[in-house]
Parts: C-alpha cells; structure tokens; sequence
C-alpha cells in the first residue's frame, strides 16, 4: 500500500512538471516606443502583424505623480519573427482600449476610448503596397471602451464594457455582427446578456460557435467588484454559466491561447494589490496559466510562468493574436500605469 502512495506522489509530481512545460515563451523585437503602449489594437494584415494606437504616461510619468495619460494613433507592422518593426501610418483618431478582429480582409478596430470620449466607430484597417487605408464600418449601437471580443467562425460577439471616460458603472451590453454576406452590409445586433453582473475588461475567446466570457470587473459607483465568473454563449442554446475560475482574471490578454480541448489563461489581475498603495513597489500582475477543459467543465492551474523566469512580467489590457502557429502578445501594462514595449510569442509544446 504504502509502495502504491509512493508511485501515486511520483506520477502526481510528474504530471505537474510535464503540464507546467505545456508552454513556451520567447520575446520578439519590441515595438520601438521606450515606455511602450497599453490598450492597443492588435491584429493581422496580409500576414503581417500589427500593433496599433494605444495609451501610456510618457517621460516616466505616473498617474500617482498627477500626469496625464496620453493616447496614440501610431500604427506599426512587423514582417516576421526576425524582423524589426517599422511605423506604416495613423489611425483616424488617436484611440486605445478597443476590441480587434483579424478578418482575410484586414483588421477591424472596434469602439476604445481616448480622453474625452468613447468611441462607437469601426474601421477596417488594410495594406495596399506600403500604404495604410481605413474604410469605414457599421458603428456600434453605443460608444464601448473595455469591452472584449471575438470571432466565431463569420459572427464577431462583444460583451461587457464602459460608455464613457467617467462612467462609474459597467455595462451589460453583448452585441453580434455576421459578417458572412460582406462586411459593408454587416450590421450590429444586441443579443440578450449573460446572466451574471455588468463587467468590463473580462477575457473572451471563441471555439467552434461557442463565445466564452469569463472574469472581469464591475464597477458600482466607481467600485471595483473582480469577478470569477464564467459564462459560455451558444446561438443554439443561448447563456449557460461554466465552472467559475480559481482567482479574478481581471484584464488578462485575450482572445485566450486555445485548442479544440482546452482554454489557456494567461495573467490578469485579481485584485489582491488594488487596495495597497504600492507604487513602483507593486510586483505585477498574475504570471499563472489556468487550463479549462472544455468537456469536463473544470480549471486547473498548470503553471506560473515567474517560477521559471523571475524577471518576467505578463501584461494586461493588452490583445493576444494569433500569428505564424503562435499567441502574439504585443505590450500592454507590467504594473500600474507602467507599461512594456516587450512582445512575447507563446507556443504550446507538441
């Protein structure tokens, strides 16, 4: 019996290694910005990647030191792992905080914020020899900035969000657009919403038809509420809540890393420093990798990417993409209004 506990420790201690090695991480070139840009559209045109718009406080500014946030309207492209990058032109409007959609025919920027507004406009953004062009889509129903999204199969969803720079509530919005006949004549449909609370900044992905909307914040009268909550949408069968996460995911990079069996989380935010007053002191966000067997309806933690590598930093309110067999995440925020110009490629091990 005891020879039998033995073999049990050793084979559970194994498949904890061998899961922990699921994945590989690498950096690419950074983006050519030294503070780097939070928030971006990200996304694939003509089988390059691109990196677009964005916010961050420049000249080592910080929001505790009183400065401003600033947004871009830069647009950079890069060619291949190998390559550097190279800025190929403006947004309409500088912008950030969107949701992006890789589509054959370019990239959809849809909805973010600026410091003014939030915006309901979205653009097609494409590459014609080495010009950048912006053709005009169906604007959304409302303004939205923090929401996320996805593309199920020729159906884009977007769910969750805020309507304005000050607004001190989230919203339960979840909007539709089939694409299929064109996307000029697509138009936006609100669908009826997850039954669960308002959210912004939650993490999305689709498999096969399935939209899956899990964590998230919510805001009541500017209180942050992080949310473990999980929700899958069929067309067929509507909202079916799904096994809550372990921890708040708040802002992790989406669309999750995935394959036809599993869903890999990567980082976010739980919540755990919000109150702590620490400054550049804060440590970062989440480095654990969360898998969820989509058969079984479970999570399990397979991995927290720090143990192996001290110095690294995953970044939310940042797009994954992904890009030549791996998930791109290019920049987004290390620590409180600290953002990286770093881009990682994270490849599932065969």
């Amino acid at each position: 019996m005891k020879q039998l506990a033995i073999i049990f420790t050793i084979f559970y201690f194994m498949f904890n290694i061998l899961n922990a090695q699921e994945l590989v991480v690498k950096e690419l070139n950074p983006i050519p910005d030294a503070t780097g840009f939070a928030g971006s559209f990200a996304g694939i045109i003509n089988g390059n990647l691109v990196v677009a718009g964005g916010s961050n406080f420049p000249n080592g500014g910080a929001p505790w030191k009183g400065d401003a946030k600033v947004w871009y309207d830069k647009v950079f492209l890069l060619n291949n792992e190998n390559c550097n990058w190279q800025q190929i032109g403006k947004l309409p409007h500088a912008a950030g905080y969107g949701v992006s959609i890789s589509v054959p025919q370019g990239l959809i920027c849809i909805g973010g914020s600026s410091k003014e507004e939030h915006y309901n406009d979205v653009f097609l953004l494409t590459i014609k020899g080495n010009r950048l062009s912006v053709d005009t889509l169906a604007s959304l129903p409302v303004p939205l900035a923090n929401m996320c999204g996805a593309l199920a199969e020729n159906v884009i969803y977007i769910a969750g969000g805020i309507t304005r720079p000050d607004a001190d509530t989230t919203e339960a919005l979840f909007f539709s657009m089939d694409i299929s006949k064109g996307l000029h004549e697509a138009k936006w449909q609100q669908l009826p919403a997850w039954p669960g609370p308002t959210r912004m900044l939650s993490a999305c992905v689709t498999v096969k038809n399935s939209f899956y909307l899990l964590s998230g914040a919510e805001l009541k009268s500017s209180a942050r509420n992080y949310l473990k909550d999980a929700y899958r949408y069929s067309p067929l069968t509507g909202w079916e809540q799904i096994a809550d996460l372990p921890v708040a995911t708040v802002a992790a990079p989406g669309p999750l890393l995935h394959t036809d069996e599993y869903l890999y989380l990567i980082g976010g935010d739980d919540g755990s420093n919000a109150t702590k007053n620490l400054q550049l002191q804060h440590p970062g966000f989440l480095s654990t990798v969360y898998r969820y067997d989509l058969a079984n309806d479970n999570w399990e933690k397979i991995a927290d990417l720090k143990k192996s590598k001290k110095e690294l930093l995953i970044p939310v309110t940042t797009t994954s993409v992904f890009w030549k067999g791996k998930w791109i995440i290019p920049g987004g925020e290390i620590k409180p209004g600290v953002r990286t110009s770093k881009v990682f490629a994270i490849s599932l091990k065969k």
